[in-house]
């Protein structure tokens, strides 16, 4: 389980993201990025998983909770609100949060 939790907001739609490693992608791979909405990063996940043979899950856990919250905010939303120690979030995120 991530550490904290982001609410990210966009026209009244909210998104929650977790902040940290991805036990979700660990165990069922890009899945959790088709779930989200995600389709660039599992598309390029199934990608990286058929060159590597899946050894590229090992690193898509570490870092796919940052690529989506990345994305989000890319894509216009605003963080409404976190759960967890805003110093880290910030460090792990390489953002600030308000």
């Amino acid at each position: 389980m991530a550490f904290a939790t982001v609410n990210l907001e966009k026209a009244g739609l909210v998104k929650e993201a977790p902040v940290g490693f991805s036990w979700t992608t660990f165990f069922f791979g890009f899945f959790p990025a088709v779930f989200r909405g995600d389709v660039k990063w599992a598309i390029l996940m199934i990608i990286a998983a058929i060159c590597t043979f899946g050894i590229s899950g090992l690193v898509f856990c570490f870092i796919y909770n940052k690529l989506y919250i990345t994305g989000l905010v890319e894509k216009g939303y605003k963080i409404k609100n976190y759960s967890g120690n805003k110093a880290l979030i910030e460090a792990k995120l390489s953002m600030k949060l308000k």
